[in-house]
């Protein structure tokens, strides 16, 4: 799969994927600003701000005409923020590249911040986070990263609170836009089937209205530990929702493909060792999975389950006996063979899609890293030896970088600090 990385005279950059037998193309604009370039007065601006591009812009100046014009050219559309960047895309058959293009460059250049529409977005965001608090098998996500960073920004809510949300004004979107939003923070990407040429004249005058002033920097993590912990938020579940995580290290970092196959070694699919045991030997859960989460200054690595509450002692003792065997006995060559097949496997099957392709490469690019492409991916991934998993998995499974997060009817993280040494 080619690609083409343009980069305007303004410092915004331009990546194009083409694929000609594609029926669709989708239009991603991604721009390095999300939680972790926040302050605790406006925690969540980043995820508000998303929400409020699509509530009006010059040329379409209520958020139903917005819609509107998107569901008439029978396009999907929508938007994310995670911690280190905020993404726009619309996705339509090919024919409609220059108008997804248009809508998308639109609400990203040309936001009204309709003044009128601010109180009505709170009240929807904070009716989000209820969601997510009310769901524990989300809201575990985030008392993990409370666990591991803590007061700043990267142990804080993406979405924020429902106090910082309440207090946020429009001059406060309109400065971290006007700050942020800038072109050398912002990104680009066109994938399917589209005129190569004639997009990419249109991103660079579409884009050149943006300001060249330069992007400003996230807070560094303070990312350290010297004992085990843990933190429980009591719920009166039926379902104890346990994720035990250590930390591991950014994406930068050359063991990222063995730590990607140690991670489908553990909890990758349904042959998995944590699946195997949890799941079909001692019937504890219904889900378990283990995955890594690796930003461009820190990372980790996780495993979650949702487990029967009556032997949630024993679900956290069995995964912290999973991670010390792969630490300490090599990994047949056999398991080896099949979680790669297993992990390029999934990820072309992942990249069938015009919206994914434009993520995959677009992810890299947003985060700084040299643009690679599944080939080399691929070949990254093929190159692990067995060996590379049993130094990947003593680099991260020290007992002193072990954390247990928790939703469910406990109180006492005294009761299961004492499982968690290696």
């Amino acid at each position: 799969m080619d690609y083409h990385r343009t980069v305007l005279p303004n410092g915004a950059r331009l990546i194009t994927v083409p694929m000609p037998e594609s029926p669709t193309v989708t239009v991603v604009v991604l721009v390095e600003a999300g939680s972790k370039y926040e302050t605790k007065k406006i925690s969540g601006v980043s995820h508000f701000l998303e929400h409020f591009l699509f509530k009006g812009s010059q040329k379409r100046p209520t958020p139903v005409a917005i819609s509107h014009e998107l569901d008439a050219l029978g396009a999907a559309s929508n938007a994310f923020t995670s911690q280190e960047n905020t993404g726009y895309f619309a996705k339509a058959r090919k024919d409609k590249a220059v108008e997804i293009l248009d809508i998308i460059s639109d609400l990203y250049i040309n936001p009204t911040l309709p003044e009128k529409e601010l109180p009505k977005e709170k009240g929807v965001i904070i009716q989000e986070i209820s969601m997510y608090e009310d769901d524990p098998m989300r809201h575990v996500q985030d008392v993990l990263m409370e666990l591991f960073y803590g007061d700043q920004p990267a142990g804080w809510n993406i979405a924020g609170t429902k106090g910082s949300v309440g207090a946020l004004t429009r001059d406060d979107l309109a400065r971290y836009r006007e700050s942020h939003y800038v072109a050398s923070s912002t990104v680009v990407v066109l994938a399917g089937a589209f005129e190569e040429r004639l997009m990419a004249g249109k991103v660079s005058v579409l884009f050149d209205k943006l300001s060249a002033a330069p992007k400003p920097e996230k807070a560094k993590v303070i990312d350290a530990q010297k004992s085990p912990a843990a933190l429980l938020r009591y719920k009166a579940t039926d379902q104890t929702h346990v994720v035990v995580g250590a930390r591991a290290f950014s994406t930068f970092d050359p063991d990222v493909p063995a730590l990607r196959l140690l991670s489908v070694i553990l909890g990758g699919g349904m042959s998995s060792r944590l699946f195997v045991k949890l799941r079909e030997e001692l019937g504890i859960c219904y889900y378990v999975g283990a995955s890594p989460d690796l930003f461009t200054d820190h990372g980790l690595f996780q495993v979650a389950a949702g487990v029967d509450t009556a032997r949630a002692p024993l679900a956290v003792k069995t995964i912290i006996e999973e991670l010390g065997k792969v630490k300490n006995e090599a990994v047949p060559a056999k398991e080896l063979r099949k979680a790669k097949d297993y992990l390029i496997g999934n990820i072309y099957l992942g990249l069938e899609s015009t919206d994914e392709l434009a993520l995959f490469y677009g992810g890299q690019e947003v985060a700084g890293k040299p643009i690679k492409t599944p080939a080399q991916v691929t070949a990254e991934i093929e190159a692990v030896t067995s060996s590379d998993i049993e130094r990947v998995a003593r680099r991260l499974f020290v007992a002193r970088y072990i954390n247990l997060a928790m939703i469910g009817p406990f109180k006492e993280e005294a009761e299961f600090l004492p499982l968690l040494n290696l």
